[in-house]
């Protein structure tokens, strides 16, 4: 009697037990059925500033994502150095600094530019004597009152000191010292080095006081006028690519800040990680853009026509898109949806033609996000 009672009693709690695990089981699915919907007051609407719209077709392009870096074309990076060496007596440079055609890089002092312009000076009025008595002799040899063994010594003479006269000339040019306004009264121990563009300071190697070497580089200096973009492509998106295609270009800094550029050279050496270097031309050049700068750029490949919504109204849950639909005046239900490309901060809804016809929340849907999660949490 005493076991019948017991069993009796299990088969009463395990029963009890199946039941009430029942209840829960619904309540929860009814809790899953109505987790996507939410109901507010008219404060709470008030307050929440939603705003509605539809669905509608809008143009986007389809956008190719790429890196790269600013570069410098070999003819628009100069390196400064001097043709004779001799000490730095004084420069201002600094990297960075911008500069005007003509101003001047440094001032450099030795005894050599002394010799030089001595020298040129020195055959200069030495040529005047030499074409002096080679005249002569040509007059004297007319009527044999000299040999002509004589003459042909003047001539060479005289055509010798002109050609060490031209060559002193272009040395002098070289220290960029005028052969045509020197004289014994304004003789130099000083030489000065002059900005050959409009640009900027990419390097200094110098310091007051050091000897400068014949060929020694003490600046670099970089012409902006034909700075690029240097962009790593994926094989892949090569044949999206065509020269003069518009791109925009962007700092990690600033990235509010574009520059308009346009595609000028597409290389066809795929390298081992599966780029290939992409060269674009900036359409207006800013103090911005140094060699060697990170940039981010979107490419746009052809627009096509789409169901897109605003971003204000796509919210991100757990991975996945949705939007809120209007139900009611105070009801909303929250709907899956599958994006596409974003432009102009309209962004595309792949699935959009089964949202045509509904009322939708166009602005402060992460309001309503976050009033539901808190809803769920209660």
């Amino acid at each position: 009697m005493k076991n019948l009672i017991f069993i009796l009693t299990l088969f009463f709690i395990f029963s009890c037990s199946n039941n009430s695990n029942t209840k829960v089981q619904e309540i929860k699915s009814q809790t899953t059925e109505v987790s996507n919907q939410l109901s507010l007051t008219n404060e709470q609407l008030e307050n929440a500033q939603i705003k509605t719209g539809t669905i509608e077709k809008k143009v986007i392009s389809k956008v190719i994502k790429a890196n790269g870096k600013i570069d410098v074309p070999p003819q628009n990076l100069v390196s400064v150095s001097v043709a004779v060496g001799g000490y730095l007596k004084s420069t201002q440079l600094l990297p960075g600094m911008h500069l005007k055609k003509g101003d001047i890089l440094a001032t450099l002092e030795d005894q050599q530019y002394i010799e030089i312009q001595q020298d040129y000076l020195t055959a200069k009025y030495e040529l005047k004597a030499l074409e002096a008595d080679y005249n002569r002799q040509n007059e004297l040899n007319k009527s044999k009152a000299t040999s002509d063994k004589a003459l042909e010594k003047s001539f060479v003479d005289f055509k010798t000191k002109k050609i060490n006269l031209s060559a002193l000339g272009e040395k002098l040019r070289l220290l960029n010292i005028s052969p045509e306004k020197l004289s014994e009264q304004n003789i130099s121990r000083a030489i000065n080095l002059y900005a050959p563009f409009d640009g900027y300071v990419s390097k200094v190697n110098v310091n007051i006081g050091k000897y400068i070497n014949t060929g020694e580089v003490m600046f670099e200096l970089v012409n902006p006028s034909d700075i690029h973009l240097n962009l790593k492509m994926f094989e892949k998106d090569l044949i999206n690519l065509e020269i003069g295609q518009k791109i925009t270009a962007y700092t990690n800094i600033k990235p509010e800040i574009k520059f308009n550029c346009e595609i000028i050279l597409i290389s066809q050496d795929i390298a081992q990680d599966g780029t290939a270097e992409t060269h674009c031309h900036f359409e207006n050049y800013n103090k911005m853009l140094l060699p060697g700068t990170y940039m981010n750029a979107d490419i746009k490949l052809n627009n096509k026509e789409v169901w897109a919504l605003p971003e204000n109204a796509i919210v991100n849950y757990e991975g996945k898109y949705y939007v809120f639909i209007v139900k009611e005046k105070n009801i909303f239900e929250m709907k899956e949806i599958e994006i596409g490309e974003s432009e102009d901060n309209f962004t595309e809804i792949l699935n959009g033609k089964a949202l045509s016809n509904l009322k939708i929340v166009s602005e402060n849907a992460f309001t309503l996000l976050t009033a539901l999660k808190n809803k769920a949490e209660e």
